[in-house]
């Protein structure tokens, strides 16, 4: 059935999380339509490991959100790596307009007053809104883009440059912008940095690349060999497999960040890693694991050089944007598999990344044809 755009949008979606490999195709009322709201026509998205935890309803207690939304749907869409096309613009939208392509990602709200919102760290915001599973104001939770729309704050809409094939662009606006912002702003003045990236999925080839880019020697750490070919051919300058008895020997004082972009927490071995950082050097996490993870460290690690651990959430407009100019000066791209969007090729998108069965990305294109919009 063709979508009856603008007064509801169609997308896959779930209503218990039992289903999570399964969503069905559905049409659902978008939420109230506002001063400052975009609408994009999606082209294509991105699948995110962050959409697995979201439709298991694995990084929550409670049951989904979208149970309890005010009003539109009860059933849940998920996806934030959004490419598409500008097809509405709110009154007061000032940052783009009809026609033009720009990408989505991890957020869509954020309320533009606070203290963080000014200092460039919207995605801190107190009221922020994830572009799925998350609450506005008025009770509608927000439905993400595996859909034939999506409606966000014109803030977080960003252009995308000319050159930049929409299908490999996707990955950028969530997974790409998660590793850009806490690499840049960790080595930024720093002199011939150096950096490790612990995890060579999803995120982390992405930020081998990104950390080559902007000017670091990279070193890639993953439990055993069978990435080292691929780290090496992103741009790492250096490879550790963890399962090798004292591989951290000789590493001590070495590097200006340790970004982890493993899907666990627990099973890192953070008594060896941290003492690899220099002087009050940080250890960034940027994946959100299953909500019973932990990390497991002994205080005594932390003496010896003063070192930090920390995380990341997102990135701000003006590093996403950053990031794609990167994009195009240094021409790297990240790995990506395109699936056809359907009901069948979302369930597929999904349960191969669940099995691990993707390097590295996905992204699910053939929107306009399946939803008939594009036109």
């Amino acid at each position: 059935m063709p979508v009856n755009y603008p007064s509801e949008f169609q997308g896959f979606a779930i209503t218990d999380p039992k289903d999570w490999a399964n969503p069905k195709l559905t049409s659902f009322q978008p939420k109230n339509f506002e001063a400052h709201d975009v609408d994009i026509e999606v082209e294509c998205c991105g699948i995110c490991a962050s959409e697995l935890f979201s439709l298991k309803n694995e990084w929550s207690d409670a049951p989904l959100k979208c149970l309890s939304s005010a009003y539109g749907p009860k059933s849940q869409v998920v996806g934030h790596e959004v490419v598409g096309k500008v097809v509405a613009v709110g009154s007061d939208v000032t940052l783009c307009k009809v026609g033009d392509r720009v990408g989505l990602g991890a957020q869509c709200f954020s309320c533009m007053e606070c203290p963080r919102c000014k200092s460039g760290n919207e995605q801190y915001c107190p009221k922020a809104v994830g572009t799925y599973c998350a609450k506005y104001a008025d009770g509608y939770v927000s439905q993400g883009g595996y859909a034939s729309h999506v409606r966000a704050h014109e803030h977080f809409c960003f252009p995308i440059p000319a050159g930049l094939p929409s299908e490999l662009v996707a990955p950028l606006q969530c997974g790409g912008l998660t590793v850009y912002s806490p690499i840049k702003r960790n080595i930024q003045g720093v002199k011939d940095p150096k950096v490790a990236v612990i995890g060579i999925g999803g995120l982390g080839h992405m930020a081998i690349m990104i950390s080559k880019a902007l000017g670091a020697e990279v070193t890639a750490i993953s439990r055993g060999y069978s990435k080292k070919e691929d780290a090496t051919k992103m741009g790492a300058h250096h490879f550790i497999a963890t399962s090798e008895e004292g591989w951290e020997n000789g590493l001590a004082d070495t590097f200006d960040l340790i970004l982890n972009c493993a899907s666990s927490t627990t099973a890192l071995d953070l008594d060896k890693l941290l003492p690899c950082l220099k002087v009050n050097k940080n250890f960034v996490s940027v994946g959100l694991p299953h909500i019973g993870e932990v990390f497991n460290v002994r205080p005594f690690t932390f003496f010896s050089n003063g070192c930090c651990i920390g995380s990341s959430k997102l990135g701000n407009r003006e590093e996403i944007i950053e990031l794609m100019k990167l994009a195009v000066e240094h021409n790297f791209r990240p790995w990506v598999e395109t699936i056809k969007v359907s009901e069948a090729g979302v369930s597929e998108g999904l349960t191969r990344l669940d099995k691990g069965d993707v390097r590295y990305r996905f992204t699910l294109t053939g929107f306009h044809e399946f939803f008939g919009t594009g036109k």
